[in-house]
């Protein structure tokens, strides 16, 4: 039964989301209306009911983080060490001493307050204290905001640990980086541990489950370990020491035989010494693996030599847990990942040997005096001389000796016939050899189509393929007809000057049809070109004239007509519109001299196109006079003033003076309150 559970934990809120969850827990769960004329008795009370509420939150959930981070001395060795490995019990010691000092402060800062609340004289007395309460509540808080960010990494990382129930049946792989221990856990047990060809792919301990005559046992896979100084180990290899020293389960040390792992089998040696002392009255097993790539009985004879030492180093703890029964060939095993070939016989042998020290050592317990007066053996003895067999009846003997038979003749499979007919993309398996018929010759018979009640085959023509060569071949013969027929001019039989017409004739031809498809394609979509676009000019009147003067025609017409309809309509003198005098303004002497003729004509034109005045009424307005019209603008400018005020664009424009009203974010919520939020 795992005895640790890590991932129950509760979430450590930082800082300001702790000071949030417990601020809004008071304003939600105690009164919030008060008055300036209630007693002070009862001014008191409602203030010193918040501070005791914000410090009991307050308590509460520091409590509940002390208690549920697990303290190092009281938990089993193994993970005490394997949390000072990860995390350096220092650091974590004087996080959880700083909440707990920050649990008492908030105590004591809501007893002083309380004491003083006691004493307030006024409303606004009363609510200063509570104010600088809670103030300083929070300020304690904020000064542990690191610790409780620190605790919540490690909330999260124990959360990642593997569940290991450290007193149960346990095998624990070790050796070198890369030397097949992941491939082994991932053979034995349902674990699905990462494996590739680097070393360290393991970085933390990984947990199976495998069954062994009924019983379950853990399989810990351990991250390779070097052969260095204890201090240059890093966290990755200070996990595998820390299993190896606190757990007490069977070890199982890999020694990659081939070499391939990039550690020779010296070095691997060095460092199955360099850590023996870990193994003490630990049931240990060498297993030699990857003998697919280089067989044990073919490495070297000083590799062999070490190889013996270390059985001999791994006889010493049989030896000395007093289990003869085990040979040598029980503490050297040799098997292959890749192949499968040994990787059961490991498990089994390694199995074993726990199972029986774990048993032996409950033999020698004192609370085993307890249980064997409880049992008894009955071991019967033979009445008389005479054999009693086991019987077996007939039927069963006969039905025995069927099966044996029918396992002897052996059924050729479709994997036989695939390799006898040529293998995979030759043979082909007949799905019809297996038909249920009146007579097996017709399983390989072609099956009839069917199409409206007709067989197909009734109307398949034999010939079809003559008839078809003889199509193509009197299509190819008209072809050839045709193309002798076909007549154009080429020009050789005409005379020069013919030669030269026809080639203008065909070079016009093609420039008017090139025109026509230019005109069909932009006829609706061509652009005009206004004229503030026309930066440079290019689309002048005398540009025009010019073009058409060199196409033979008269161009005085077209230029007077741009000129017009570019100039508009000319705005026709009112009647009324005379001088000051009374007379017309074209009404002039002959004697009248020319520059003053124009002076006064050029005042008159700009008199006419100087814009109406805003209180002129134009025909068709609807007032009836300029008075009538100055007045309609002045209500109109009045209404709008209002709407301009509040920067809307149109009487329809959606506006929200308050964004948050208080009456909807303030207060207590009751039954029924708080779909409107």
């Amino acid at each position: 039964m795992v005895q640790y559970n890590f991932k129950k934990i509760t979430v450590v809120p930082n800082g300001k989301d702790f000071i949030d969850i417990i601020l809004s827990r008071t304003q939600r769960q105690t009164p919030t209306v008060v008055h300036k004329g209630y007693a002070i008795s009862r001014l008191r009370q409602f203030y010193m009911r918040k501070v005791k509420y914000t410090q009991t939150n307050f308590h509460e959930k520091l409590s509940t983080i002390i208690d549920e981070f697990p303290r190092l001395d009281d938990i089993h060795p193994f993970y005490g060490d394997l949390l000072h490995v990860l995390y350096n019990k220092d650091h974590y010691k004087l996080a959880l001493g700083q909440i707990n000092t920050a649990r008492n402060l908030i105590s004591k800062i809501a007893k002083d307050y309380v004491k003083l609340l006691k004493y307030g004289d006024s409303l606004y007395r009363c609510k200063c204290l509570k104010v600088a309460a809670l103030g300083r509540m929070c300020t304690v808080i904020k000064r542990i905001g690191p610790s409780l960010a620190y605790l919540e990494q490690i909330r999260q990382h124990m959360a990642r640990l593997p569940s290991i129930d450290p007193n149960t049946r346990t095998i624990l792989i070790c050796g070198y980086p890369n030397v097949g221990k992941s491939s082994f856990i991932n053979k034995i047990t349902r674990a699905d541990v990462d494996v590739q060809p680097y070393a360290f792919t393991t970085k933390s301990l990984f947990v199976g489950h495998t069954d062994y005559k009924y019983l379950r046992y853990q399989v810990i896979d351990t991250p390779g370990i070097l052969d260095r100084p204890f201090e240059d180990r890093n966290i990755i290899e200070m996990c595998s020491i820390t299993a190896l020293a606190h757990l007490r389960a069977a070890v199982l040390f890999f020694l990659d035989v081939s070499g391939s792992c990039g550690y020779t089998i010296a070095q691997q040696a060095a460092l199955f010494h360099s850590i023996k002392s870990l193994f003490m009255n630990k049931p240990l097993i060498i297993v030699c693996n990857k003998t697919d790539l280089q067989p044990l009985d073919g490495i070297p004879e000083e590799d062999m030599k070490l190889v013996k030492d270390m059985e001999a180093e791994a006889m010493k703890t049989v030896m000395g847990q007093g289990d003869e029964s085990t040979g040598e060939e029980g503490v050297l095993l040799t098997m292959s990942t890749l192949t499968e070939e040994g990787v059961i016989a490991v498990k089994n042998a390694a199995c074993e040997r726990l199972l029986n020290q774990r048993v032996e050592l409950k033999m020698k317990s004192k609370r085993i005096n307890d249980c064997l007066n409880r049992f008894h053996v009955a071991m019967p003895k033979p009445r008389d001389q005479k054999e009693r067999p086991p019987c077996i009846p007939e039927a069963v003997l006969e039905a025995r000796a069927k099966q044996d038979a029918a396992e002897k003749e052996t059924r050729k499979t479709e994997k036989d016939l695939e390799e006898e007919n040529g293998g995979a993309g030759v043979y082909s398996a007949s799905l019809k050899k297996n038909y249920i018929l009146a007579n097996d010759e017709w399983k390989e018979d072609i099956m009839p189509e069917i199409i409206d009640g007709h067989n197909v085959s009734d109307f398949i023509d034999p010939d079809i393929l003559f008839r078809l060569e003889e199509l193509e071949r009197e299509e190819g013969y008209r072809q050839e007809e045709e193309t002798k027929d076909d007549f154009e001019m080429d020009g050789a039989e005409l005379t020069p000057e013919e030669q030269q017409a026809l080639a203008a004739i065909r070079r016009k031809k093609s420039m008017l049809i090139q025109q026509h498809r230019i005109k069909k394609s932009t006829a609706e979509s061509r652009p005009i070109v206004p004229r503030k676009f026309d930066k440079d000019r290019e689309y002048t009147t005398k540009r025009m004239g010019r073009q058409l003067s060199a196409l033979g025609l008269d161009s005085s017409m077209a230029v007077n007509r741009a000129r017009s309809m570019s100039r508009g309509r000319k705005r026709e003198r009112s009647p009324d519109r005379g001088d000051a005098t009374g007379h017309n303004a074209m009404d002039v002497d002959d004697e009248t001299p020319s520059k003053k003729l124009r002076m006064k004509s050029r005042s008159l034109s700009r008199s006419r196109s100087r814009s109406r005045p805003p209180s002129e009424v134009a025909p068709g307005e609807g007032f009836k006079d300029s008075v009538e019209k100055v007045k309609a603008l002045k209500i109109a400018k009045k209404s709008v003033k209002k709407r301009n005020k509040n920067a809307r664009r149109g009487e329809a424009d959606r506006v929200i003076p308050t964004l948050k009203p208080k009456h909807l974010y303030s207060g207590k919520r009751s039954t029924g309150k708080t779909d409107r939020r």
